[in-house]
């Protein structure tokens, strides 16, 4: 389980105080894949740095399975958007480099890993190095590394942004296949409406200005690909775009 009370994050802007995120209260319950979606300069980065541990000064609390966040004693897995890779290491050093951090012997994660790389369609790429990789191919280590670990919780910041619309589609269904088998307790970040309606049994809607959750809202149209199809995914859909206008309209 998650658990932020009565986050603020401020920082000196111009002589004056500024809010990233103000008086943010979120739950996100063991085994579920929260998205949060909201208009851009929302905070949404920023609650997850917070989460994640790269980010200190803050007023408030978080609480990860009852204790205070701890990277240290925790497996935390976090994708940010350009995905993390190292330029200078492989393909299979990349996959396996959260595992060798929290001291775990790199003989017992190769047969784990080569399932892995197989599931995900990579297997036969570990050599090679992540500039001699697609978008896609990149997006697929990251997913790799972040299960290979098999985080206590996963932190995910617009991790299928800067994918055509296909291998977006395509990276989705990999993530959903590996989540439901392992139901780790996720944090993912979008501006894409279908995509939290998808991934999300939980959505968190974020306005701007400064950041603060203005609902959270059970999602049952989550984890179906028939339901993806339905006018009630697309009538859902409207709405939270709606929603996300009238922020960004009174901003």
């Amino acid at each position: 389980m998650i658990e932020v009370e009565h986050l603020t994050v401020s920082y000196a802007a111009d002589g004056s105080e500024r809010f990233a995120l103000h008086d943010v209260s979120l739950t996100v319950p063991q085994g579920t894949v929260c998205a949060v979606i909201g208009p851009s300069g929302c905070g949404k980065s920023t609650l997850l740095k917070v989460v994640a541990g790269l980010i200190h000064d803050y007023q408030g609390t978080v609480r990860l399975a009852g204790k205070a966040a701890d990277p240290r004693a925790m497996k935390i897995g976090f994708m940010p958007q350009n995905y993390g890779l190292m330029p200078w290491q492989t393909v299979a050093e990349n996959i396996m480099l959260g595992c060798r951090i929290k001291g775990e012997k790199t003989a017992d994660l190769k047969e784990r890993m080569a399932v892995l790389c197989e599931r995900l369609g990579i297997a036969g790429l570990e050599n090679r190095y992540p500039q001699e990789l697609s978008g896609g191919q990149q997006q697929r280590v990251g997913l790799a590394r972040a299960f290979l670990l098999r985080p206590d919780i996963l932190l995910m910041d617009e991790p299928f942004s800067a994918l055509d619309a296909i291998t977006r589609e395509e990276m989705q269904e990999v993530f959903l296949d590996l989540w439901q088998e392992n139901h780790i307790t996720t944090i993912l970040v979008t501006h894409y409406v279908e995509e939290a309606l998808y991934l999300g049994q939980q959505i968190a809607l974020m306005a701007a200005h400064p950041g603060t959750v203005q609902e959270v809202r059970q999602n049952e149209l989550a984890d179906s690909r028939k339901k993806r199809q339905t006018a009630e995914f697309f009538a859902a859909g409207q709405q939270l775009r709606d929603k996300i206008k009238a922020m960004e309209v009174r901003r």
